[in-house]
């Protein structure tokens, strides 16, 4: 125990930190890159790939250290989640390689058509990588079967199921909207006025699929809300969730862009978060017998395992966090092409 609070239970909540530091941070980056293709200029996408030049690589190291903190803290859920997604996960992998190598590839050389292959491949990478996302987090929220072994026991096609369609566009439109936003705070002239206005198309895109998603959430997936239902005190999180994105398009349309952008990066961790709350303490549900399921209790390493990872994360998670900070601060600001742009 620490503070009161069980370890497996601390390695959930730290756990879910890191994923929704990932999904904020490489969010935006995704988001830039699934706008590519709208920005029709050479030196427009220039200035797009050198907004996030200094930081993409950065964010994907929260992107490890939450692979690891499930592998370490919760290792059977660790098996049962990733050999149930080989598919999506591998889909998500590949996605990941062509982005870097879109990236680092693309102005290597002059020619009209080299950079056209890569701004296409950047642009898919980061549509798949994002769906991969969107449709993980889908089956995972609504659960997927196990045998008695713990096990996934269905089809990878059951993974294309109407809900975790809807979390996957929605996850395109968030992070279209997260991706633009950033992108107006690195821009200037004609190229602001583009994006400012991909930003308000896909803030408009993702407010009605929000709407959507929540309402066949409430209508078809039940357990997602009987946490709320039966301690009223959660109440606050949706309707937190609901002011911060009422408040993305008046921030917008007020011409506030940093606050837009904040307002964005908290409506992705309360996403999360209420996901988390509501899904607590299972870390995979198997509808077809809860009795499978998988939880933070009987997918925990160690007692003393826990303390030590606790003991690292502590000390660990804060050095990324200050770094990070770092890194965008010495890079914030307007965006400018030189010598060693991309």
């Amino acid at each position: 125990m620490f503070l009161g609070i069980d370890y497996a239970t601390w390695w959930f909540l730290v756990f879910g930190a890191v994923i929704s530091g990932y999904a904020i941070l490489d969010g935006f980056d995704l988001g830039a890159g699934m706008l590519h293709l709208f920005l029709k200029k050479e030196q427009s996408r220039r200035i797009a790939l050198n907004a996030i030049g200094p930081v993409w690589d950065g964010n994907e190291v929260w992107l490890v250290i939450g692979g690891g903190a499930l592998f370490a803290g919760f290792p059977v859920a660790y098996a049962a989640i990733f050999s149930a997604f080989y598919v999506p996960f591998m889909l998500f992998i590949v996605g990941l390689i062509f982005r870097a190598v879109a990236i680092e590839f693309r102005s290597k050389e002059p020619w009209t058509w080299w950079r056209k292959l890569w701004d296409t491949a950047y642009f898919a990478s980061c549509t798949v990588v994002t769906l991969s996302l969107g449709l993980m987090l889908g089956n995972v929220a609504l659960g997927m079967p196990l045998d008695e072994h713990r096990e996934f026991a269905g089809s990878w096609l059951s993974f294309f199921n109407p809900f975790a369609l809807l979390v996957a566009a929605t996850t395109v439109a968030l992070f279209g909207m997260h991706g633009a936003i950033f992108l107006t705070l690195k821009t200037e002239g004609r190229l602001f006025t583009k994006t400012s206005l991909l930003a308000r198309n896909f803030t408009i895109a993702f407010v009605v699929l929000f709407a959507i998603t929540t309402v066949y959430t409430l209508l078809y997936v039940p357990h997602l809300s009987d946490r709320l239902r039966e301690h009223p005190a959660f109440f606050f999180l949706p309707l937190t969730m609901l002011l911060t994105v009422a408040s993305i398009p008046r921030y917008l349309t007020k011409g506030q862009y940093g606050w837009a952008f904040i307002s964005s990066a908290v409506t992705i961790a309360l996403l999360l978060f209420t996901v988390a709350v509501e899904t607590f303490p299972y870390l995979v549900y198997a509808p077809n017998d809860p009795a499978n399921s998988i939880t933070v209790y009987n997918a925990a390493s160690s007692e003393k395992t826990m303390r030590l990872l606790l003991t690292i994360a502590l000390i660990g998670t804060p050095l990324v966090t200050i770094y990070t900070a770092f890194v965008f601060w010495t890079f914030k600001g307007k965006v400018r092409l030189d010598e060693t742009s991309y």
